[in-house]
């Protein structure tokens, strides 16, 4: 591509548009705002948009592959769906919804984490030049901008705080911190109140004895792989949660806030967009070139990025959505065990879904 900036700053991949107004959200000035005409402007995407348009540009002249992605449609759709979570704020339960909403916010928070990854010296792993594309970016602004979209940065609040806002916006304030502390412990997003940091070592040795890729192969390429990958999928599926926040939250029959909250949604589902793109653009563009090991052997990003991506998928749609409808399901039942006619109304709650677990644990589909 000829005339056409495939390099980047840091400074301009992390640079925002002008805003005639600031976001705020619960009294917390967040990140991104708005223009003259009122319309929402995503953060730190005046040219990192732009940037990602034209590496995908560059990737579609240079291979002959499209973009590594996997559909929406192959989520199943959110647990609780609406009319299950409807019904359960209706009941007078919104604990269970409140909770998602917390557990959401929380993990939005840790995408902090991503600027402190790992990446090799991805020049030195590759044959083919990688002078000019995402993958080059990484540590130039790619990373950092998604860490400050999730976490937030310096005085201004990221989506962490946004969910949060939407939260308290819908359901007033509903929770302290130390009952935080607790419902992240019961859902298994943190340790015991007052525990200490996970053991990174046991998690990358862990990581490092289910390797899929050959041992001459920089493992740190691989994590690194795994982790935009993982990554890369939950951004996908997070689309069918902006949906559900935003009919629920639109709801003003059963939250407060006159729609407030699903606006904060909205503007996070518009954020999240820019995630999607350069995390497909970097892994196409990995998959598409030629790994070399240590000792030369050169391998088939093909072969190698395809195993990692085939493991995330099914973990993603398998293994990791079980878990996730196992925790749900249990904040629902730890919810309506202490209201009255709680079993009537979890039994609503099953009758309203499209998965349910049986007698033997087992999650079925089943016709709501």
């Amino acid at each position: 591509m000829t005339n056409v900036q495939t390099e980047y700053s840091p400074a301009e991949l992390l640079a925002s548009h002008p805003i005639a107004e600031p976001l705020v959200a619960g009294g917390v000035r967040c990140h991104g705002g708005f223009d003259r005409e009122g319309s929402y402007v995503s953060p730190r995407t005046l040219h990192r948009w732009p940037a990602i348009q034209v590496w995908q540009a560059q990737h579609a002249e240079q291979f002959a592959s499209p973009l590594l992605d996997l559909g929406l449609e192959a989520w199943p759709e959110h647990y609780p769906n609406v009319a299950q979570a409807r019904h359960l704020v209706g009941a007078g339960v919104p604990g269970p919804i409140i909770s998602t909403l917390t557990r959401i916010g929380t993990v939005e928070g840790f995408g902090s984490l991503i600027r402190h990854s790992v990446v090799p010296d991805l020049q030195r792993r590759f044959s083919e030049e990688i002078k000019g594309t995402a993958m080059a970016h990484l540590e130039r602004g790619l990373y950092e901008a998604h860490a400050r979209d999730e976490a937030g940065f310096g005085d201004e609040g990221g989506h962490r705080q946004m969910w949060f806002a939407a939260r308290d916006v819908a359901f007033d304030h509903p929770i302290t911190e130390d009952e935080t502390e607790l419902m992240l412990y019961r859902m298994g997003i943190a340790g015991p109140p007052g525990s200490g940091p996970f053991d990174l070592a046991a998690v990358r040795a862990k990581a490092q004895a289910a390797r899929l890729w050959p041992d001459d192969v920089d493992f740190d390429l691989e994590l690194l792989v795994e982790r935009m990958a993982r990554l890369l999928l939950i951004e996908i599926s997070a689309f069918h949660t902006f949906a559900w926040a935003e009919a629920l939250l639109a709801d003003t029959d059963l939250v407060a806030g006159d729609g407030e909250a699903a606006r904060l949604v909205s503007f996070i589902r518009a954020d999240e967009t820019p995630h999607v793109e350069y995390l497909k653009t970097v892994l196409s563009e990995m998959r598409d070139r030629t790994v070399v090991g240590w000792s030369g052997r050169t391998y088939a990003g093909r072969d190698l990025v395809g195993r990692t991506w085939d493991r995330a998928v099914a973990e993603s749609l398998g293994e990791r959505r079980r878990a996730t409808l196992d925790v749900t399901l249990a904040e629902v039942e730890f919810a309506v065990a202490g209201v009255r006619d709680g079993t009537a109304v979890l039994e609503a709650f099953h009758r309203l879904g499209s998965v349910r677990k049986d007698t033997d644990g087992q999650w079925v589909t089943v016709a709501a």
